[in-house]
């Protein structure tokens, strides 16, 4: 697949096939796009926990408060995306710019993996609706947790949505 077509199937996957696991080859080349992923001054301020099995039903019990993200408890893989201290250079930036590179870090490290995922015929799901504290608990993490990205195959059926997008003028300005 091109970019092109990655951009245009890859969707928010809400119907997983709780009995069909993610082969370990498509998760490595999922996780090897994440640490090709730039960030502010090469720091990588994020780690990223796999979770599977009984972890994954936990983390994904954690995602579900006022019932939210029921889908993710057939998700059979979770990857939680925690923050981790800025390296020297990129603290020192963030502190004169008054920005905060992490969250841009880990916004784009979550883009390389779910377009790595659809790369690879997997389904994801971006999950900011979570107990931190609790997913810090299961996962044994000392920083904060800032989404959950569940991967998975999508059940037969689930189709694709069209695209609901602003037009591109809404998004863009141009300045000559």
């Amino acid at each position: 697949m091109n970019f092109k077509e990655i951009a245009e199937t890859r969707q928010s996957c809400r119907s997983y096939d709780p009995d069909k696991m993610v082969e370990q080859e498509k998760l490595d080349r999922i996780l090897n796009s994440a640490r090709l992923a730039p960030s502010a001054c090469n720091g990588q301020p994020y780690l990223i926990t796999v979770c599977r099995g009984e972890a994954a039903k936990k983390v994904a019990k954690a995602t579900q408060g006022m019932g939210m993200n029921k889908f993710a408890s057939d998700a059979p893989i979770m990857l939680v995306i925690s923050e981790m201290p800025y390296i020297a250079s990129a603290a020192l930036g963030a502190k004169v710019k008054k920005n905060d590179y992490r969250s841009i870090d880990i916004g784009i490290v979550t883009a390389y993996i779910t377009a790595e995922a659809a790369a690879q015929g997997i389904g994801s799901c971006i999950l900011g609706w979570l107990d931190s504290d609790e997913i810090c608990k299961i996962c044994a993490l000392d920083g904060a947790v800032r989404l959950v990205i569940t991967l998975g195959y999508a059940k037969e059926g689930d189709t694709l949505r069209a695209k609901k997008r602003k037009e591109l003028d809404e998004i863009v300005k141009i300045i000559e």
